[in-house]
């Protein structure tokens, strides 16, 4: 734990920024006062007195979509296989690697990338859960006892959590019965029901963590078991993988006559609870619903690209007003930074110019995908309107204005140069729910979680 935690722990904490990106803009010489976990005062162009002094100050942005346990197995899925490779190859790589995972192992794989996630500038993570069953596919003497795993590396960790718990009940379109490598995500709408009331009394000691639901597909629950579930979610969000691929909008298309985000939209009151993940293979039409209908599209650029998606169309989306989040997926690589450039990236090689998602004439690109997600990222896990500003949830990180990227950079430009200059070392401290738990660009529990991480790696693929 840090020196600077260590003196906030009791009481509120007061700390003095260069400069910081507020909700209403950026501000010079900027004093916060922390305490319940929240923003209590903001004094702008005030003396730095006897506060903690840091750098240039950014809202830590929302991780909407990760599968903790992917983080294990990030690259060993790079080695081409006799006929080719593709999504539907890398999940059967990914259903083998789940066969060896036991609750420890979930727990230290997820605690390793909650700490990668801090440090790369995310202060909460949406937990997109579906790995619930033991490797027989029966249930542990808790049922949610890979839940509490999950919520346990995240009190460690000091990240916020968003719990989804995923229901996941059929193989593809029609209650196709699942696979045998799906055995340990399958629940019926019962159980699933239980699951989730159980998930809530996990994390209800957790401050500001919340609980939603996540459908897992189109093709793995049907029509009734969607209306069915819909109702556990309560006023909490709701995530759902929608048209990642083209084999599953071809699927959807014969089992249905639509498409999956055109069914979607067509039977399920899609709203601003519901966060739509990759939705990458959606048309004009597609693009302009879900834009107005108040839902985040919950994009993982990295993840798209190593798994060979495709490209969300982004420009178009923006361009309707549409909210998004980014989400580190399979974790295959973990920084806030790295999926804003790889958003901007796709975008750039796909209509060959630059600068293609600023929001207007002389707009910073880095500034401009920052604030959008930071504020779709907030909503698509139920944590408020996100930003630096008073009675807000005190999720930030600052940074090293003598990072060799960072040097002499104000305003935006910081951004742009953290996102597209930058590397590790650029993010000095972070800041989760008014602690703080990143010093110098390292996590205060980082040598005890990688020593178990490894130990745990070790046996895993020996």
């Amino acid at each position: 734990m840090t020196d600077a935690e260590n003196s906030g722990n009791a009481g509120s904490k007061v700390v003095w920024c260069q400069s910081a990106l507020l909700a209403d803009g950026w501000a010079r010489s900027v004093r916060l006062t922390l305490a319940g976990g929240r923003i209590t005062r903001i004094d702008t162009d005030a003396p730095a007195g006897d506060a903690i002094r840091l750098g240039p100050a950014l809202p830590g942005l929302a991780n909407v979509h990760s599968h903790a346990f992917q983080r294990a197995m990030a690259g060993l899925a790079e080695a081409r296989g006799d006929s080719g490779d593709n999504f539907w190859t890398w999940r059967e790589v990914m259903y083998r690697f789940l066969e060896r995972l036991g609750p420890d192992e979930v727990q230290t794989i997820a605690a390793m990338g909650q700490v990668e996630m801090l440090e790369g500038g995310f202060t909460r993570v949406g937990e997109f859960h579906y790995l619930h069953h033991d490797p027989s596919g029966g249930f542990y003497d808790d049922p949610a006892e890979m839940a509490v795993r999950i919520a346990a590396a995240a009190d460690e960790t000091g990240i916020g959590l968003t719990l989804l718990p995923v229901f996941y009940a059929h193989a593809n379109f029609g209650g196709a019965p699942p696979t045998d490598g799906q055995k340990r995500f399958i629940h019926d709408v019962d159980g699933f029901a239980r699951l989730v009331e159980r998930c809530r009394e996990i994390v209800s000691g957790v401050p500001e963590a919340v609980v939603g639901i996540a459908p897992h597909s189109l093709r793995a629950v049907t029509a009734e078991e969607l209306d069915a579930i819909l109702p556990l979610a309560g006023d909490g969000p709701v995530h759902m993988h929608v048209a990642e691929q083209t084999k599953e909008v071809d699927d959807c298309l014969a089992a249905t006559g639509q498409r999956p985000v055109r069914w979607l939209m067509n039977h399920t009151p899609v709203d601003r609870r519901w966060c739509l993940i990759h939705a990458t293979h959606i048309n004009a039409v597609e693009t302009e619903r879900l834009a107005r209908s108040g839902a985040v599209a919950g994009l993982c650029p990295v993840t798209e690209a190593n798994l060979g998606d495709g490209v969300f169309p982004t420009h178009d989306y923006l361009a309707a007003g549409g909210a998004f989040g980014l989400g580190t997926d399979s974790n295959i690589l973990i920084e806030a930074a790295e999926e804003v450039r790889a958003l901007e990236y796709a975008q750039r090689l796909t209509r060959r110019a630059r600068n293609v998602l600023a929001g207007g004439p002389r707009r910073s690109t880095g500034g401009d995908l920052w604030r959008g997600a930071c504020a779709g990222g907030a909503q698509a896990l139920g944590a408020g309107q996100g930003g630096l500003k008073r009675g807000a949830a005190a999720d930030f990180i600052t940074l090293d204005p003598e990072h060799p990227a960072l040097v002499g950079r104000e305003g935006d430009t910081l951004i742009d140069s953290l996102v597209f200059a930058g590397r590790r070392g650029g993010i000095d401290t972070v800041w989760s729910q008014g602690r703080q738990v990143v010093a110098g660009g390292c996590h205060h529990a980082r040598d005890a979680i990688t020593a178990r991480y490894r130990q745990t790696l070790k046996a895993l693929l020996a």
